[in-house]
């Protein structure tokens, strides 16, 4: 169960699952999430396999403090649960698997302080309430905290709605006509292709979460700078084969798998993406 429906970075975690699935031969994959950012829905949905007594549950958190007693039901049930890309960190859930948010945003934050030199104004967009993204801000801000040049002017909450972004990037561009970075600990602003219009990157940086198209063309273009790339099929492949391991009596040997994070350059995007032509097409 992903986060939602309407962003386009899940569907290469169920094509993920259903390829993992036809490797084992005896899974089904259940794929259901709300159509748009709704903690609530996702928490019905979630009661919802409870009730079918599925397998196992593999999920992206909305919000991982809301789901925790819905999953520890669940794995009091006796339905494992394993959690992908964003965590649930208090609940019961038998493991986790995606990159380490801290030191992600630790990443992202010594990008930005290389790019600027150590000063300048730099505006952060995040999604409140998601544990993944908070620790990818926590991160920032920490690697941020060490250049004293830095100053963060503004952190904007897009309420995990991509077709927001263009508007509070405009906005803020206006607010801060002299800002040298904008920073998106998630890939809203990638996921379209004109949600960083406003932006001129002859004098404006931008760094983002996500890899998925158009992102690698905005980064070709110069639109962007830096992308921080994710494990996408993983999200969706390691989940299913640690849950098929559980049902046949083998725990994973850590409750949390760090997949990694990519630092996209246009220095390194052509090599990136003979990578991801690979992880397309599976072999």
């Amino acid at each position: 169960m992903p986060k939602t429906l309407d962003l386009p970075v899940f569907n290469y975690a169920k094509a993920g699952a259903e390829r993992k699935a036809k490797e084992l031969g005896d899974v089904e994959i259940l794929w259901n999430a709300p159509t748009s950012a709704d903690q609530l829905k996702q928490k019905e949905l979630l009661e919802s396999f409870i009730t079918q007594h599925v397998d196992g549950i593999a999920i992206s958190a909305l919000n991982g403090d809301f789901l925790t007693e819905t999953i520890n039901r669940a794995v009091d049930a006796g339905i494992p649960v394993v959690t992908w890309d964003s965590d649930a960190p208090k609940s019961k859930r038998i493991a986790f698997y995606g990159v380490d948010d801290f030191k992600s945003g630790q990443i992202m934050g010594e990008q930005a302080i290389k790019l600027l030199d150590g000063k300048g104004k730099i505006a952060i967009i995040t999604s409140v309430g998601a544990t993944n993204l908070q620790r990818r801000l926590d991160g920032v801000k920490d690697a941020l905290a060490k250049a004293p040049g830095i100053q963060i002017v503004e952190v904007f909450d897009i309420k995990e709605d991509s077709v927001r972004c263009a508007e509070i990037i405009a906005s803020g561009t206006r607010r801060y006509p002299d800002l040298g970075a904008w920073l998106s600990v998630g890939g809203w602003p990638v996921f379209t292709r004109n949600a960083t219009a406003s932006v001129d990157p002859a004098k404006t940086r931008f760094i983002s979460f996500d890899t998925i198209q158009p992102a690698r063309d905005l980064l070709r273009e110069g639109k962007v700078t830096v992308l921080l790339g994710q494990k996408y099929f993983g999200w969706g492949s390691e989940p299913v084969q640690i849950l098929y391991d559980i049902k046949h009596g083998k725990n994973p040997p850590m409750p949390i798998v760090d997949s990694g994070v990519d630092v996209v350059t246009k220095q390194n995007l052509d090599d990136y993406e003979a990578q991801w032509k690979k992880m397309e097409s599976g072999s």
